[in-house]
């Protein structure tokens, strides 16, 4: 299922759609949260307070066209990591409204934040500096495995488009990834 179904579904009162996305984007999202706070404590933190408005503005019919899920979540994520750094704590407005509880973390659990935020997540950085376009693309392809017609049509363009977005977003992978150096 893509994003934007999972999270029909998750407004059709379907929650276990909405344990697929979380269990989607969780890692990818508390890696990203990581490199921008101080601590993994913090990112965990800010990390569930973003799947918690994001799952507010499912019910309240305000994600009703997410075609990527990781770019929707990524834009909470900054400015709830922008407001904590504002305010100096984490509102946890969205986690109090659905009545959830603050999970304290084990040791293993910062050290996994951390490898996320870290040189293991190298790959998401490297995601993180294609065009929106282009890591939609790159995903859909190699990760998704979807066909070229697929990407078209999803991305309301020419197969062509969607093979040049593909070739540029890979290219530029493996440079951010070192793999074109001598």
């Amino acid at each position: 299922m893509s994003d934007e179904e999972l999270l029909a579904a998750t407004r059709a009162g379907r929650a276990d759609a909405f344990a697929v996305f979380f269990a989607r984007h969780s890692e990818g999202l508390v890696g990203f949260v990581r490199r921008r706070v101080g601590s993994a404590e913090l990112a965990a933190d800010l990390t569930a307070e973003v799947f918690a408005a994001a799952l507010i503005a499912t019910h309240r019919g305000h994600a009703t066209e997410v075609p990527d899920g990781r770019a929707w979540l990524r834009g909470i994520a900054r400015h709830k990591v922008a407001d904590s750094y504002r305010d100096g704590y984490v509102d946890d407005a969205a986690r109090r409204q659905l009545r959830l509880q603050r999970v304290p973390l084990e040791e293993q659990d910062t050290r996994a934040i951390d490898r996320l935020g870290g040189a293991e997540s190298q790959i998401h950085g490297a995601l993180d500096q294609l065009s929106g376009e282009e890591r939609v693309a790159v995903i859909e392809r190699v990760v998704l495995e979807r066909d070229y017609t697929h990407i078209a049509e999803r991305a309301g363009t020419s197969q062509a488009v969607a093979r040049k977005r593909v070739s540029r977003g890979l290219a530029r992978l493996r440079k951010e990834m070192g793999a074109d150096r001598p």
